[in-house]
């Protein structure tokens, strides 16, 4: 029989995400539907090892499905990271009667979790909540669409300056151990090359590229660069790199930084978190431990926490071959 869950706990951990808030309101409100207590957690697993909670109802989550980053706040905890300040953490919440708990963000997050599960048998699920899409077991994470979205606006924006005085731009997007931002957003916008940490161009055939580029008459170019390409040591280097060889560039570059993180989720990461909070809530109610939530092919599924964090999320390669073609 399932230990009979009574109270959970939420906390955002980690990197902040879009649909972290809409994430948050799905758990307390299903939590209220089953007549189950809830209780925030503030600043992650600091604040669960100072005990900085706050119980929850379905009116404190009002008005922020539709908000950025997270009410219940994030932070990295290396106090969390030692077996004294674990023992603080479960104390705090034996002292609360919190039963079970939804964590919401990404692999550092989960790898906490699951120690933490595993030194006291204490039951957790997870929410993948990353703009990196870099999590294993769901083929979107929270915050991904949003980013997405963000970061294809703003290279729109560009493309405007670039082609007025016919510059070569090197935008720098999000994603230092995956490129999927970069692909999608670069193919979303048209961009003339895309560097990605799963692909290695070289500099050369990136000289080759924008070469070909000027010759079919092309009258600006946007090379789209995730910020863990291993085509130069950094994008600044890349652009000395072409105006050292290619005279005739009048190059800038734009780094888009956190703004990716930011603004309001869009609806897809909305309706994403939403499903995936009440699948949380009602995975623990029916004794699920050390899973995380996933959607494969837009069904919402369970998948091992612990798979989730060793695994590698692979590069769409058909992706990579389609903005191959359309760079002609």
């Amino acid at each position: 029989m399932p230990k009979t869950i009574k109270k959970i706990g939420v906390l955002t951990s980690g990197g902040d995400a879009p649909g972290m808030n809409a994430a948050i309101r799905s758990v307390v409100r299903t939590c209220a539907f089953y007549k189950i207590k809830c209780v925030g957690i503030y600043r992650g697993y600091q604040g669960m090892i100072e005990g900085d909670f706050k119980d929850l109802n379905a009116r404190s989550v009002n008005n922020i499905i539709n908000k950025g980053g997270t009410f219940l706040k994030t932070a990295r905890s290396q106090e969390f990271r030692t077996k004294e300040g674990r023992k603080l953490a479960y104390d705090h919440l034996v002292k609360k009667n919190i039963d079970a708990l939804v964590l919401i963000g990404g692999d550092g997050t989960f790898t906490g979790g699951m120690i933490f599960s595993k030194e006291y048998n204490f039951p957790i699920i997870g929410i993948p909540g990353t703009i990196d899409n870099d999590i294993l077991g769901t083929n979107f994470t929270l915050g991904y669409d949003t980013a997405l979205n963000t970061a294809v606006e703003a290279i729109d924006k560009i493309r405007d300056t670039a082609s007025s005085h016919k510059r070569l731009f090197f935008v720098e997007v999000m994603g230092r151990d995956v490129g999927h931002i970069a692909l999608n957003a670069g193919v979303g916008s048209g961009a003339e090359e895309i560097l990605v940490p799963e692909e290695n161009l070289g500099l050369e055939r990136l000289l080759e590229s924008l070469l070909k580029s000027r010759k079919t008459g092309k009258s600006s170019t946007i090379v789209l660069v995730a910020e863990g390409d291993k085509t130069g040591n950094n994008v600044f280097e890349l652009r000395d790199y072409v105006e050292e060889n290619l005279k005739d560039y009048d190059v800038r570059v734009s780094v888009l930084g956190h703004m990716q993180r930011g603004g309001a989720p869009s609806c897809f990461d909305r309706v994403l978190a939403s499903k995936m909070g009440v699948k949380a809530v009602e995975s623990l109610m029916n004794g699920k431990n050390n899973v995380m939530v996933g959607t494969i092919n837009n069904i919402i599924e369970l998948y091992p926490i612990d798979k989730a964090v060793k695994g590698h999320t692979k590069i769409d390669e058909e992706l990579l071959r389609v903005s191959d073609i359309l760079n002609i």
